[in-house]
């Protein structure tokens, strides 16, 4: 065969992209096993696989040291705990609960015949996915070491191999972490996600090539202004001696073919080839019906390179990412990043997926909740997951495998450093031509000396490959300003501050857009900055997810914090704790990604997540569970009212008003798309609970350019009209498919009554403790209200605010706020005496319950549950009300520690749920069936609960993972 080089470009949607065409022996099966440091082979496993999916390896128990940090050490030292300590019953409650852990070397050995006809061939290992370090042996001889976390290892082993005859091949695998030296909460390596496994997953395969010449590296460059491509081949020798031929010794062509949806397309001809020793570049145009790559066009050209008998294959895409001043650019137009971060959790396996169906399966499910973005945080995924996002249309920010943080720091003199820029480059040797993957970062959160060493970083990964843009790193608000970062991934600018302030939706993040965080320019920054690990509003678990938990990682911290709803006398309070907080975390994502997308040069945000993360002490922040799967509070459909590429947004200044005001609410578009949109036709209507009209009408027509704050109009609406007390929404839609919707609250102008009328009332007596004249008017078989705002102490250690818990307790040791939502008993005859309300805290609830009391009710009868019952961290679940109601003596009491007694003029919300009570007292629905005790009712004021202590002791130290 004439020595010569082929180049065809081929447009087709690809599985697999970068594979080397070539006889291949796939070693895929049974494998001899040996544990330990010396190869005593007395058991198998099946490969690709891990230790874990073969049942191999060490029975976990308090003993064993796991790669991650416990932040939460009380599960060693809890009474309570005692039983899920037992070996044999181990259940963990910061992390998802493995049949077996290893941490050490392991031998895997197969026997191979190689045939004769592979004599002249270059024979090459290929191992896909080993975790973490693989040392090759064939018959006796070692070949290498290989300790990449990111791409495949490959071992050229043509001399060890005997032709025709059989062959042993063996691999031992180190998983320890202190040779790479990522850093023990690295979601490349932690035990916290996939788990620190031992093993080889995807393709593993004896590859045989042509002997004499290789394709050692293909780069894709795109040209978008000329609708071209340049491919650069570097080539390589195997045989000692052997000589690059000048480039007229070469035959050399060039073809293109397009393919959408597997159907051969239009074939372009034509390229011009530049060769200088051992590299060729090929440079050719794509034609005139050129296919553009973006979110909303997926198109995938095909690239075929043959050297020699060697074939290397693979998809590309004609893209061009850039920053210029806070805008991202995909293609020369705006580029703004809806994401999620993807946490490497992946409850079945323990490691992520090889194979193209499960990522497409994620990646659509991104989709289809509205994201075009994928932060992988501090790990590179699979070649399968560029392929998926390739054929999809997914912006992929794969980063370093990396969290130099925990045990380890930058520029401090550790491995990390040389490690960290070596691997960057193998993943944009290995992955850089998948157009999907635009941006990188070297990992997350670091420390030491990261700032200079990041800037360096981004300068010389620029340098290597210009076609994607890069971050230092992934960071929170409180790291430092890496100036050298072309995008920064950035906290700071997120969250809401509800906390402080009544909610509203008329704000942004602008200021800290212009100078975040620990920015020291005098000048506003003029990068693009997309928000960090947005949202990690927590909901409730959903107990119904354990069975799905079917392979080698059990969800028992689900089982552990089932088990103390029930102790606490809340078993059947489970899924209306789940509903109840979900409703309340979908809320809070809601109008913190408006906020983002109504924010003026904000380039993005990626969330903390769309799904939830199994480790840390149990992160339930997603929507979706850990598995993608809904949980039942919220779908697709409601979630892309407010995340998808077009959005409208109204700018509510409160969702609070008396009927004496006028709802005044501009309304504005978010337009993510790729083209302006013209005579855009929206409207509007506004409805109360039972869903009728009260008012409606159109905005004029518009043209929205692509961007942001796309004005559509002001919804104008008095609220005379509103005699009682209703809950309304606004909804504004653009076509039949664009739509979003807005509660908001109208109550009268005057409600209530004043302290001195009912202080005068003979049957009600209204007091803020149970005083002598409060036991008086019960033991003559009155009414006494206690309004106890800020007075209880048997409840005063939990510290409520109307947001839910941010990541979780046990992360941030018991770090405020410890209750996520509350849930509220709408059916209780209370709420029929003039106070709407949903079976969560909504935003009427705001003024309620925000920074106000519970009540411990451990005292109280197993069986009894508050009407309005503040939902706890699911790491104590301890049974909490803000009202409860009784039969003392001969009397009717109701107590609660919301604030209806301070400020009524100013405080609409608290002034109605007051006369509500009220009203609710005197007539004939208050009729109490739980019984309580003078003493019951006093130990509110006079007892303290016993402390909840996560964090006093430190993680035993044999357990802390060992860095060098």
């Amino acid at each position: 065969m004439r020595k010569g080089l082929i180049l065809s470009a081929l447009a087709m949607l690809l599985g697999m992209g970068g594979v080397q065409a070539q006889m291949v022996m796939d070693l895929q099966g049974p494998w001899d096993l040996a544990l330990g440091d010396s190869a005593h082979y007395d058991d198998y496993v099946v490969l690709p696989g891990s230790l874990l999916t073969n049942d191999k390896g060490h029975e976990v128990d308090i003993h064993t040291q796991w790669t991650g940090s416990l932040y939460d050490s009380s599960y060693f030292y809890n009474p309570y705990m005692e039983p899920y300590r037992r070996k044999g019953q181990m259940k963990f409650p910061f992390f998802l609960t493995p049949e077996k852990h290893y941490v050490g070397n392991v031998w895997y050995r197969k026997y191979v015949y190689i045939p004769k006809e592979w004599s002249d061939q270059r024979i090459t290992l290929f191992l896909e996915r080993p975790h973490i370090e693989t040392t090759v042996f064939v018959n006796g001889r070692e070949v290498g070491h290989q300790m990449s976390l990111s791409v495949p290892h490959r071992y050229d082993v043509t001399k060890y191999i005997r032709k025709g005859e059989r062959n042993e091949i063996a691999i031992r695998v180190y998983n320890g972490i202190e040779n790479v030296c990522v850093g023990q909460d690295s979601h490349s390596v932690t035990d916290q996600t996939q788990g620190n496994w031992n093993g080889i997953t995807g393709r593993i395969e004896l590859q045989a090539q042509w002997k004499k010449l290789n394709i050692k590296r293909v780069r894709v460059t795109p040209h978008i202004k000329e609708g071209a491509v340049t491919v650069e081949v570097q080539l390589e020798n195997h045989v000692d001696g052997l000589r690059f031929f000048p480039i007229n010794d070469y035959n050399v062509s060039a073809n293109i073919k397009y393919m959408n949806d597997g159907k051969v397309g239009k074939m372009v001809r034509g390229s011009t080839v530049i060769a200088e020793g051992s590299n060729i570049k090929f440079k050719f145009g794509l034609g005139r019906d050129v296919k553009f790559w973006d979110e909303f066009h997926p198109n995938l050209y095909r690239l075929t390179v043959e050297a020699g008998e060697t074939v290397y294959e693979t998809q590309f895409g004609l893209r061009e990412i850039k920053a210029e001043g806070r805008q991202l650019y995909i293609n020369n137009r705006p580029l703004f990043l809806r994401g999620t971060v993807e946490n490497c959790c992946f409850p079945e396996t323990g490691f992520p997926p090889t194979d193209e169906d499960e990522w497409m399966r994620i990646f659509k499910k991104c989709k289809e909740y509205g994201l075009n973005h994928v932060r992988f945080h501090s790990y590179c995924p699979p070649e399968a997951a560029f392929a998926a996002a390739d054929r999809v249309g997914i912006y992929l920010q794969p980063e370093g495998p990396s969290w130099p943080n925990h045990g380890v720091k930058l520029r401090r003199g550790q491995a990390i450093d040389k490690y960290l820029l070596e691997e960057s480059k193998r993943i944009v040797d290995e992955y850089g031509h998948h157009p999907s993957f635009v941006m990188m970062a070297a990992g997350n959160e670091p420390a030491g000396d990261w700032v200079s060493y990041c800037n360096d970083w981004v300068k010389q990964m620029h340098e290597y490959d210009s076609t994607k843009v890069y971050c230092g790193a992934s960071v929170g608000g409180g790291w430092a300003w890496d100036g050298g970062s072309e995008y920064h991934v950035k906290g700071g600018a997120r969250g809401l501050d509800w906390d402080r302030k009544a909610p509203s939706s008329d704000d942004d993040y602008y200021s800290g857009i212009e100078y975040p965080r620990n920015y020291k320019g005098t000048t506003p920054n003029d990068s693009p900055i997309i928000a960090h690990e947005q949202g990690q509003w927590c909901a409730f678990p959903d107990f119904k997810e354990i069975a799905q938990y079917t392979g080698v990682y059990k969800a028992r911290n689900f089982e552990i914090f089932r088990d103390m709803l029930r102790d606490n006398g809340m078993e059947q309070m489970a899924e209306k704790f789940l509903m109840a907080s979900g409703k309340l975390q979908t809320l809070c994502y809601k109008y913190e990604i408006e906020r983002n997308l109504r924010t003026k040069d904000y380039a993005g945000f990626q969330l903390l997540g769309l799904n939830d993360y199994s480790g840390q002490g149990t992160a339930l922040v997603g929507p979706l569970n850990v598995h993608w799967r809904e949980k039942g509070y919220t779908t697709a459909n409601d979630w892309c009212e407010f995340c998808y590429p077009l959005v409208l947004l109204a700018r509510f200044p409160k969702f609070v008003y008396t009927n004496h005001e006028v709802l005044r609410v501009p309304v504005e578009a978010y337009n993510a798309f790729y083209a302006d949109l013209k005579e855009v036709k929206a409207a509007y209507y506004i409805t109360d609970d039972t869903m009728g009209v009260y008012h409606g009408g159109r905005f004029l027509s518009h043209e929205i350019p692509v961007g942001k704050n796309g004005e559509l109009g002001v919804v104008e609406f008095p609220l005379d009209s509103i005699k009682q007390p209703t809950k309304m929404t606004l909804h504004a839609k653009m076509g039949n498919i664009i739509k979003n919707h807005w509660d908001f609250w109208v109550y009268p102008e005057k409600a209530g009554l004043c302290d001195n009328e009912m202080d005068d009332n003979s049957k009600l007596y209204v007091a803020d403790t149970l005083d002598a004249h409060a036991l008086k008017v019960l033991k003559k078989g009155g009414t006494v209200l206690l309004t106890a705002a800020g007075r209880v102490s048997l409840g005063s250690d939990v510290k409520q605010s109307y947001l839910p818990v941010f990541w979780n307790t046990s992360w941030f040791k018991m770090r405020p706020p410890h209750t996520t939502g509350a849930y509220i008993e709408k059916e209780h005859p209370l709420f029929k005496h003039g106070f709407p309300t949903d079976d969560w805290s909504n935003l009427n609830w705001w003024e309620l319950l925000n920074k106000a009391q519970v009540m411990n009710l451990m005292e109280l009868p197993k069986d009894y549950q508050s009407p309005i019952q503040p939902i706890d961290t699911w790491h104590v679940s301890r049974k909490l009300g803000m009202l409860i109601e009784a039969r003392v003596l001969k009397g009717r009491l109701l107590m609660t520690t919301m604030d209806i007694s301070n400020d009524l003029e100013h405080r609409i919300v608290a002034r109605q749920m007051r006369k509500a009570i009220l009203d609710y007292m005197q007539s004939d629905d208050f009729q109490p069936s739980l019984t309580l005790t003078p003493e019951t009712i006093s130990h509110f004021f006079t007892q303290q609960a016993p402390a909840v202590d996560m964090f006093t002791k430190d993680s035993p130290d044999e357990l802390k993972p060992k860095i060098k």
